[in-house]
């Protein structure tokens, strides 16, 4: 800090002094002196310790310039500042180590003329830049703008002394216009180069101007910096006293001879990886983990990344699996108590006992259940997962889009997880669960990837006994994981994913089997789950059939088990109304409960008239019934085909009509009857897409019908795919077509020869109860189908 000269100095002191014309020149680096400034300098330097000598044995006046590049080294004429201010010598002072202190006060401007010597050190003939100062209004303003700016930074500065205080307050006290500007230039934080250009500036005015310019520059800084300050100061004294209570605790804990929080768990996770048995390729990975993780304070983000990811790794199964239980009649008895029937899921999983009891083998099967609805598919796992004595863990599948979802995400993303594949693995705690994949039909693929692109390896015995999470960045061993993926159709699995799996089909319930089912399993259940039993409430058989028949449609059993459960609630009612008699639910008594008959069959009177004939159809929740309409008027050669046909079964269309005006001699049929006539062709339930080969036999009959005037036998339905040769192709789906006739009350079924393997099959109650025509061409076909009798 500079300080202001006395009072009595700035009135007659300075005035009687009189500036030699030839001046010693101490040149001075980053500083600048003012006139009537007092000023601390240090003098090092052989030659200008001699300029001091000298100085002090004449007047004591120096001449007082800046380097134009205090860097440079050189203090010649060409690297100062012309210039400068001339200065009394106060007092000197010599410190023991060589160098002189000596305290100035400027006296005034001067300006080099001439530089007269160089050696030892600069000497030069010099003027005296003196200006008279006249008080008016302006300056009286500007004086007191450069005052009040001046006390706003004084007030803005920290930590300041009151001594200080003082020294910088004095110069709002000064009175002289030309002293309170260089007062106030020298006290300015600017650089040096700036100084230079206010002691440069002739004229009062516009050296104020200059000085309030860079006053009001250092207030903006100054209250910009405070107002940072005060934001952030709440912020840093909260994390310094979270750092300084971190601090003693640890100083506690050492004292105690305890560990800190971040030392024990270290130390917890290295125990842990011990006893995780992990291979080598984990086990390297978790400790080079683990070495980034001791090294990192727990405050930093990444602290809480690493400590997850250790956590997923050592509770992860690498090692832990449970024992098969390889007795084959002790498994064949816990699926028969879960499931009726599904011989061939049975047949399949003794299979897998049998072989592993042999060759003791570690890899596990990956079966596909493809069926309706309602079928048993998913409790058939848990019932193959209980059987063999393993974990069961069951993720599904319905809408998921995105990759990640398989794989997991990468530790990069916040949030990140591993896929629902490791997650089931843990969960399980063993890595030989059965894992069901359910609804493994209904993924879709998105901007995000496809999912079964990625189940691709997981369900591949070549590839997932290195099965690579994005999250784990390590191998896991699928192996040993049995997995069973479930699908009500196997269309919408793409083909590489399709033939990585055993594909077992559970079709739809005959009558017999549902009300087997319903007898030993739904009617148990729903007792017990509404609080009933045997004293309250039984069912006959005939009710139960009535059920079955006639307010349920179905391959599935879901809602038979919901009509037995509306029962169930029905008589709840009663009894908790304080009926005491048993209720017993036959063929009479089980419109009181359901109401009216929600299901009839209707195939006699729709097929009493020609032209229309009954076919059998496909659907993913099992086989239905469909009719085919043909009616014939005056027209031009149109054919109109309605009811939401696609484009296979509008071809098949065509074809019978093409097929029927080929053989109308044989039929029996006007070869001119297309001259004049229209042909409507309609399949009710118009709402409903229909597609698919499988309606041409029908179609063909249908037509046959219409236009020989001889009605379809009501008791046939028929199946098949037509040639415009006339011959009859097989198609498929032949066991739920083939159920869907029988619960609609259909005794003949014709179908093409190729499918009378798939009769096999068909359980062996319903082949007995029901008769099946093979045949080859459609001439066949009418011989069978179409009635003696002309309407």
């Amino acid at each position: 800090m500079i300080k202001v000269g006395a009072k009595d100095s700035q009135e007659s002191g300075d005035q009687e002094i009189k500036v030699p014309e030839e001046l010693a020149v101490l040149p001075l680096k980053n500083i600048l002196v003012f006139p009537r400034m007092i000023i601390s300098l240090i003098v090092s330097d052989e030659k200008h310790l001699k300029l001091v000598n000298d100085a002090l044995l004449k007047d004591k006046i120096l001449g007082l310039v800046g380097l134009k590049d205090p860097d440079a080294g050189e203090y010649g004429p060409e690297n100062i500042y012309n210039v400068g201010t001339a200065a009394l010598v106060l007092k000197m002072f010599k410190a023991p180590d060589g160098t002189v202190r000596l305290l100035v006060r400027g006296i005034s401007r001067i300006v080099l003329k001439e530089i007269s010597q160089t050696d030892p050190y600069l000497r030069a003939r010099v003027s005296t830049l003196s200006e008279e100062t006249t008080k008016d209004t302006e300056i009286e303003a500007m004086m007191l703008n450069t005052k009040s700016l001046f006390q706003k930074i004084v007030g803005l500065l920290p930590n300041l002394s009151p001594e200080a205080g003082m020294m910088l307050m004095e110069i709002t006290e000064i009175d002289d216009p030309d002293f309170l500007a260089d007062a106030a230039a020298s006290n300015l934080n600017v650089t040096l180069k700036e100084k230079q250009d206010i002691l440069e500036t002739v004229g009062v005015k516009k050296r104020l101007e200059k000085v309030i310019v860079f006053l009001n520059r250092q207030l903006e800084i100054m209250e910009l910096g405070n107002k940072i300050q005060s934001q952030l100061k709440s912020e840093m004294s909260k994390k310094e006293r979270e750092y300084y209570l971190r601090e003693q605790l640890k100083a506690i804990q050492k004292e105690l001879g305890e560990k800190d929080e971040k030392t024990a768990e270290i130390e917890e996770l290295r125990e842990k990886l011990k006893t995780a048995n992990l291979p080598e390729q984990a086990n390297k990975a978790a400790e080079r983990e683990l070495d980034r993780l001791s090294v990192m304070p727990p405050q930093a983000a990444e602290y809480s990344v690493s400590r997850t990811y250790l956590d997923w790794l050592v509770k992860l199964p690498w090692s832990i699996s449970t024992e098969d239980t390889l007795d084959i009649t002790a498994a064949s008895r816990v699926l028969d108590e879960d499931h009726y029937d599904l011989e061939k899921v049975k047949k399949r999983l003794l299979e897998y006992l049998a072989v592993q009891k042999l060759k003791k083998s570690t890899k596990g099967f990956i079966l596909c259940f493809s069926g309706p609805p309602g079928t048993g598919k998913t409790s058939l796992g848990k019932s193959i997962a209980r059987a063999l004595g393993r974990k069961f863990v069951r993720v599904s599948l319905g809408g998921v889009r995105d990759e990640a979802e398989i794989r997991g995400h990468r530790r990069t993303y916040v949030g990140a997880l591993p896929g629902r594949i490791i997650q089931g693995l843990r969960k399980a705690g063993s890595n030989n669960p059965l894992f069901m994949l359910d609804e493994i039909d209904k993924m879709g693929a998105s901007y995000q990837g496809d999912p079964s692109a990625a189940l691709m390896e997981v369900l591949d015995p070549e590839q997932n006994s290195a099965f690579s999470d994005h999250y784990l960045e390590v191998d896991f061993d699928l192996s040993r994981v049995m997995f069973i993926t479930t699908a009500n159709q196997l269309e919408p699995i793409p083909q590489p994913l399709r033939d990585r799996m055993e594909v077992l089909e559970l079709s739809g319930y005959t009558e017999e089997e549902k009300l087997e089912i319903a007898t030993r399993f739904i009617i148990p259940r729903q007792l017990e789950e509404h609080g009933l039993g045997d004293s309250y409430l039984r069912f006959e058989d005939d009710g139960i059939k009535k059920i079955i028949s006639d307010y349920t449609r179905e391959a599935g059993l879901r809602n038979l088990e919901r009509e037995i459960a509306a029962v169930c609630r029905g008589v709840a009612v009663e009894v908790v109304k304080g009926k005491t008699e048993p209720v017993l639910v036959n063929e009479e008594t089980v419109s009181r409960f359901l109401g009216p008959v929600k299901f009839f069959s209707e195939i006699a009177e729709r097929t009493s008239v020609p032209g229309v004939a009954t076919g059998l159809a496909w659907t993913p929740s099992g086989g239905d019934i469909l009719f085919i309409e043909a009616t014939r008027m005056r027209g031009k050669k149109t054919l109109t085909l309605t009811g939401q046909l696609g484009d296979v079964m509008q071809e098949s269309a065509q074809a019978a009509l093409s097929y029927v005006r080929s053989r109308t001699k044989e039929l029996g049929i006007p070869e001119d009857f297309y001259e004049t006539s229209d042909i409507h062709l309609h399949v009710p339930a118009g709402a409903t897409p229909k597609d698919g080969p499988s309606a041409g036999v029908t179609i063909f009959t249908a037509l046959t019908s219409l236009l020989t005037g001889k009605p379809v036998r009501s008791d046939v339905a028929m199946t098949g795919e037509i040639s415009l040769r006339g011959l009859v192709l097989p198609v498929g789906g032949i066991k739920e077509k083939i159920l869907a006739a029988k619960r609609a009350g259909i005794s003949t079924v014709i179908l093409p020869a190729k499918n009378e393997k798939d009769l096999e099959d068909i359980p062996l109650k319903v082949r007995k109860e029901m008769r099946f025509h093979l045949v080859e061409k459609m001439d066949e076909v009418i011989k069978i189908a179409l009635t003696d009798s002309m309407k």
